[in-house]
């Protein structure tokens, strides 16, 4: 990572998810957007990168961000965790890719049956216990378990996965000062959506 302040002029915000939202279309529909990968563009990305989004999604193979969104090299900043979690890294890399690349765009993207949610939500109903980091990874993850269980209808693990990318939204939005101010200046958005792995489709919530 760069580490000047990058100054090139980035997409608004709804501009930018507007090139997202075409890019999931063409790759629903077997048009995959065609990509610069030359050597002239990676030289180009060797002096600095502009991105135009930051990702926040998940670890599961299954899910390709830059390919179920038709993005090149050098268009998404990405972090990624099982069940799309959000420790100290993940924000300092977030509230970097804003304050240091004026990215205007974060996406928090969850899939449908995702695994750290299932293990979530099997410690939640069977009482479930997971050796090393594992049980610890899934923590935040929990009160999106509970939360959805107390409502009661519907799939548990599906609506947790929904219910996960709302709560990582909201903090995003609400308890992260850098990123407050980003948005009040009109400068970002933040939005969640849900990846299903069946269809392709994005949902945004």
């Amino acid at each position: 990572m760069a580490g000047t302040i990058e100054t090139t002029k980035q997409p608004t915000p709804d501009e930018a998810l507007q090139k997202l939202k075409d890019g999931n279309a063409a790759f629903v529909a077997d048009k995959p957007t065609p990509n610069d990968i030359s050597h002239d563009r990676r030289l180009a990305l060797a002096k600095s990168q502009h991105p135009y989004v930051t990702l926040v999604g998940c670890s599961d193979s299954r899910v390709g961000p830059e390919l179920l969104f038709g993005t090149g090299l050098g268009d998404m900043f990405i972090v990624r965790t099982a069940g799309n979690n959000v420790d100290i890294a993940g924000m300092g890399s977030i509230e970097y890719s804003v304050v240091a690349l004026s990215v205007p765009l974060v996406v928090v993207l969850g899939h449908e049956a995702c695994g750290a949610v299932v293990a979530a939500t099997d410690v939640v109903t069977k009482d479930t216990r997971f050796p090393g980091s594992i049980g610890p990874m899934i923590a935040p993850i929990i009160p999106s378990v509970l939360a959805m269980q107390r409502i009661g209808e519907g799939d548990l693990v599906e609506r947790s996965v929904e219910e996960n990318v709302r709560r990582v939204v909201d903090r995003l939005r609400n308890y992260e000062a850098v990123l407050e101010e980003a948005q009040e200046a009109g400068r970002l958005k933040i939005v969640g959506a849900v990846y299903s792995l069946s269809t392709g489709e994005v949902r945004w919530l």
